[in-house]
């Protein structure tokens, strides 16, 4: 006897194992987040332990001095990572895109290799070389500018730009990889009416290639926003998860990983979380909103 299924169920059956796996692990953490976010709770009381308290999780968390240095920290790691990235990654694609021809998919693979990499290896790798006592990048500087070593994962004042250093080396290729798709939409015929009525190198960089890529900076930026301000892996990991000297590299993320697997505060936890999630919706709209009046002057 086969099991045959009606026709006009056929489509629901065929995607109900994503709407199934999404439900499961995306929607209903996602509702019972929301929920988790007005109540006091310790997983290890059982579920019937939850006591409701309305809005005091949002106002914990709005008035605790450790989220605000968290804010702080996330936000400057992520400027000092997301503008270097593009400033260096638009250049860089425009670059490879003229003068290397069929052989530019080589490179910007050479580009694109950290962004692939294990997270752990490349702290345990950056983690050797930003070592005290035997770490090149000491080494580097005591041979450039006589400076003496630098304890870069004890000091404040040091350990964000160490961190800095590793995520924009890790999506630099990431950003690299879109501008480079971008780049090749654009008509080539453009640059060559340009060239005849004189323009220049930097005039059709102007004038075509970044009126060409506008759309792609913006989902770039965009991406680097979500991801800066989601900053996890690693500043976690080159701290062993405590957030260096003094907190300066702790983020929100890593912030709200410790409220509730170090505290076991998971209502504060995910009141933070939901904080983040309207920070990031904000700068995103602002940031597409910029690119649009852009446009509309254009």
């Amino acid at each position: 006897m086969s099991f045959r299924i009606p026709s006009r169920w056929a489509p629901y059956f065929l995607v109900s194992p994503f709407l199934i796996l999404f439900a499961v692990f995306g929607l209903f953490p996602l509702v019972f987040s929301a929920w988790l976010a007005f109540q006091s709770w310790e997983p290890t009381s059982g579920i019937e332990a939850m006591k409701f308290v309305g809005f005091d999780n949002f106002a914990f968390a709005l008035t605790d001095g450790w989220f605000w240095k968290s804010l702080r920290n996330t936000l400057w790691l992520a400027i000092a990572t997301g503008v270097p990235q593009h400033l260096v990654a638009i250049p860089l694609a425009v670059f490879l895109h003229r003068s290397f021809g069929r052989w530019r998919g080589v490179f910007s693979g050479a580009y694109f290799l950290p962004y692939i990499t294990s997270t752990v290896a490349i702290a345990m790798l950056f983690g050797s070389l930003f070592s005290t006592d035997y770490g090149l990048v000491n080494q580097a500087l005591h041979a450039m500018f006589g400076t003496e070593n630098i304890n870069w994962m004890r000091s404040p004042e040091a350990i964000k730009p160490a961190v800095a250093i590793i995520v924009f080396w890790r999506y630099v290729g990431f950003n690299l990889v879109l501008y480079l798709a971008a780049l090749q939409t654009i008509p080539n015929d453009l640059y060559q009416a340009a060239k005849l009525d004189g323009a220049g190198p930097w005039q059709q960089f102007l004038r075509i290639t970044l009126p060409g890529i506008k759309p792609m900076i913006l989902f770039g930026v965009t991406l680097s926003i979500i991801g800066g301000l989601q900053l996890f892996e690693e500043p976690f990991i080159l701290t062993n998860g405590k957030g260096g000297a003094d907190q300066a590299a702790m983020t929100v993320a890593m912030y709200l990983y410790r409220l509730a697997f170090d505290f076991s505060d998971f209502g504060g936890a995910s009141a933070l979380a939901w904080i983040m999630f309207a920070i990031i919706a904000l700068l995103t709209w602002l940031t597409n909103k910029a690119f649009a009046d852009k446009q509309v002057q254009a």
